[in-house]
């Protein structure tokens, strides 16, 4: 009897025991602590119909936007991921401490179900480069060379959402692409270079399909007189290439301050009526590094003094 009584004792401590870490649980899952929300921010799901894709948009109110009723000026910025609290950061504190005029901000994300690098690689990029390249999705082939068709995906699907919700001064709209995002910004300045009234673009992948960009520059200019667009290109002074390299338009050997001064100097070449164009280089920055005074500089260039 006495094992008997000491059995029971223990099966009715097991029970105890278990009851008391179900509690402990339940207790940390009450108290943990709730993630970090932006402010005035919201968010937007976008389906792409041509591209049969699904995207959403992130946007981001100014501080007057509730108490106010006049119209912002929009800033579009690709690799929302990352940028877009970045953007978000910057342009509020522009206004405030800079006197600058406020903005509304939108970041667009990458497609729902891709993984960044797939999503930006396909949707930001000219054309299929020559070489190979590795999926970093598993069953699904590398894809590349939607940027025309994704610069239409935001004129004719983004663009009408942003008009309709949100008091956007749509005739100021911004464009703030980096790197792999630049190249999307030169594709959509070189074949409607009116969507956007403002291009900030930093650090271009140039080399990218052997410089692809410039063969469509040079298009562009065989067929146009005017580029009516204000671009700010920035990058840092770290993006060039060791002296003991070969240059070439490859991204193992690009030159990258080399070939965004060609490129700007291309443009100007044209003398075309409409077109601004200002290039800054930022020393002692790289590529991971530069992309907040790019923005910064570049909202400068075009955003007004508030009087």
């Amino acid at each position: 009897m006495a094992g008997e009584d000491a059995g029971g004792r223990g099966a009715t401590m097991t029970v105890v025991r278990k009851l008391l870490l179900a509690c402990c649980f339940a207790c940390s899952l009450a108290s943990a602590a709730p993630p970090y929300v932006l402010d005035d921010t919201e968010v937007r799901d976008v389906h792409a119909g041509a591209l049969n894709r699904n995207y959403q948009v992130f946007v981001a109110l100014p501080d007057s936007y509730r108490s106010s009723n006049r119209r912002y000026p929009v800033v579009f910025v690709v690799d929302a991921n990352y940028a877009f609290p970045v953007a978000r950061g910057i342009a509020q504190r522009l206004a405030k401490h800079a006197g600058l005029e406020e903005a509304i901000v939108v970041g667009l994300s990458y497609a729902k179900g891709d993984s960044p690098v797939y999503s930006r690689r396909r949707d930001y990029t000219p054309s299929m480069p020559r070489g190979q390249y590795v999926s970093d999705m598993p069953g699904r082939s590398a894809a590349f060379g939607e940027a025309q068709a994704y610069g239409h995906f935001i004129a004719a699907d983004v663009f009408p959402v942003i008009a309709t919700n949100y008091r956007a001064d749509m005739s100021r709209k911004i464009f703030v692409g980096h790197s792999y995002g630049s190249l999307l910004g030169l594709q959509v300045l070189l074949s409607e270079p009116a969507t956007f009234d403002h291009y900030i673009l930093g650090s271009p992948s140039l080399w990218f399909d052997q410089g692809v960009m410039f063969d469509r520059e040079r298009a562009y200019a065989k067929g146009h007189k005017d580029m009516p667009a204000s671009v700010f290109f920035g990058i840092g002074g770290r993006e060039t290439l060791p002296a003991n390299r070969k240059r070439s338009r490859t991204e193992e050997n690009a030159d990258m301050v080399a070939d965004l001064c060609d490129f700007d100097a291309a443009l100007k070449t044209h003398r075309y009526p409409n077109l601004k164009s200002r290039l800054e280089v930022f020393a002692d920055e790289d590529h991971a590094s530069v992309f907040p005074l790019v923005l910064t500089h570049g909202l400068r260039a075009y955003l007004k003094k508030v009087k």
